[in-house]
């Protein structure tokens, strides 16, 4: 039986067709995958079965109902909830706060009855099987907490229809383990997933259906038991996509970068030197501390101890600013809703406002000359977007991540600090991304990699830097960096090799 029939599907953006003619039909209780490159029209889709947006045509069926007049409200009401892939939560707010914003439950008719909304806040968390204190900050909560909280979120509204857009981009291998096993306990409770993801090994672990779309338009649908994960990504990008390996080996100039003992907020005592035009990959397990040493490299957080020298040059008292301006150091964050993107500001101003910061001694903005760089940029990417000039979330979230990467190729500078840079971005783009890291390496850019991704790090680096409980567990060459002594040492499974 289908809890969910959309048919004939059509939408479109200031003229320009987004969707057409699609459908999409869910079982009831199923994890369903919906799959297709970024821009493929997924997000829309789910934001027309979520309320967001408006259809131009078609129909759309909830639990034998039709729903009319879309509205977010309306679609929570048939038992649909959207866990976007940028969480919608509010991290200077406690955790019961965020959890019943907006349906606080009171006294009367104005006071706050905080202790029935802490208590419901734990029987939620029961049901889901994790400890999440309903009193802790939301800024202070790991990643996997945040996606939890927004599960707990959709069982309080009592919705029976769940899309989980790119729910696990920034887990571990153990948080998306835990995460599967609570979807199939809900699934034995009669809730049914939509689960887009851009990570074929998932997609065949957790769904049992699918469906693929290309271009805003239906390919194809059918049960993951009788395909492959080939034959997938061929439906999702038009052509078949070749495992081949796409690292090659280049030559390395001097040492540029050099970490000697290096401590600071989250990493200690962490040493390590970097060839000019080499590839690092920094990994391990989420709050390893790689991602905060990246930051202190890029100034955003201070070292506490150590010696940080780029170019022979002691790098001492480092802001964001001197780290691009002298050191000519960039950085794509990871985190691009919190961290990198603008989003009251055009696709184009999102793109070289870093270059303009850095030559903020010319007041004015030439732009005819900013768009030509853009379209370069876009070419290069594989950037798709409707005008330059709308706003950027416009975009759908790996083509906003391509306008991050845009935006620090626009700084020439000289070193790339990219944290879980393909975060959203489809399986064929991946592959764009991949080739473009190689080819900065051999113009003698110096590429430090951080992603929880070992594929990823297989495919690009020289070298991989495991990172086990804020130092530095393994430095592990091309011939040692499989996943598996990998997640050995990630884990602490194995003594240190350093």
């Amino acid at each position: 039986m289908n809890i969910l029939t959309m048919r004939h599907i059509y939408k479109s953006f200031f003229g320009v067709p987004v969707l057409s003619d699609v459908g999409l039909e869910v079982e009831e209780g199923e994890v369903h995958a919906l799959l297709g490159e970024n821009g493929a029209g997924k997000s829309t889709l789910m934001n027309i079965l979520g309320g967001v947006y408006t259809r131009d045509s078609g129909s759309v069926i909830v639990n034998g109902v039709t729903l009319e007049n879309e509205s977010v409200t309306g679609s929570e009401k048939a038992g649909v909830a959207f866990v976007h892939q940028e969480l919608n939560l509010f991290n200077d707010l406690l955790v019961f706060e965020n959890l019943f914003l907006g349906k606080e439950i009171l006294y009367g008719t104005r006071t706050l009855n905080k202790r029935a909304m802490i208590k419901r806040a734990q029987e939620l968390f029961a049901e889901l099987g994790v400890n999440i204190n309903p009193k802790a900050l939301v800024a202070n909560l790991e990643t996997s907490q945040k996606q939890l909280l927004e599960i707990a979120k959709a069982l309080d509204a009592r919705a029976r229809l769940i899309i989980l857009d790119e729910p696990t981009t920034a887990l571990n291998t153990s948080e998306i383990e835990s995460l599967f096993s609570i979807i199939r306990g809900l699934q034995k409770k009669g809730i049914t997933f939509i689960f887009i993801s851009h990570k074929m090994p998932e997609i065949f672990t957790i769904a049992s259906r699918y469906t693929v779309l290309r271009n805003g338009r239906f390919i194809k649908t059918g049960k993951i038991s009788e395909t492959t994960p080939r034959e997938v990504t061929a439906s999702m990008v038009g052509r078949d996509i070749s495992d081949r390996e796409i690292y090659e080996t280049r030559g390395q100039g001097e040492v540029i970068l050099e970490l000697d003992r290096c401590s600071g907020p989250g990493f200690h005592d962490i040493s390590f030197k970097v060839r000019r035009g080499e590839i690092i990959g920094l990994t391990g397990l989420a709050g390893s501390g790689a991602s905060s040493l990246m930051q202190a490299m890029f100034g955003a957080v201070p070292f506490s101890g150590g010696k940080f020298t780029v170019s022979g040059r002691e790098m001492k008292r480092l802001s964001i600013h001197s780290a691009m301006k002298i050191a000519r150091i960039g950085m794509v964050p990871t985190n691009r809703k919190e961290n990198s993107i603008l989003p009251f500001m055009q696709i184009l101003e999102n793109e070289y406002i870093s270059e303009h910061t850095l030559s903020g001694r010319i007041p004015h903005i030439f732009k005819k000359k900013e768009v030509a760089k853009y379209n370069g940029y876009k070419k290069i990417l594989n950037i798709k977007d409707n005008s330059w000039r709308d706003l950027v979330t416009s975009l759908s979230g790996g083509n906003q991540q391509k306008i991050i990467l845009a935006r620090l190729l626009n700084t020439n500078a000289d070193i790339f600090l990219l944290d879980n840079p393909t975060q959203g971005i489809d399986v064929g783009a991946k592959g764009e991304i991949y080739r473009l890291i190689l080819q900065l390496s051999e113009q003698g850019k110096t590429i430090l990699v951080n992603t929880l991704e070992i594929p990823e790090i297989e495919k690009v680096a020289d070298e991989c830097v495991v990172f086990y409980h804020g130092s530095v567990h393994a430095v592990l060459d091309r011939n040692s960096m499989d996943e598996t002594t990998v997640m050995l040492h990630a884990t602490g499974a194995v003594p240190a090799a350093v």
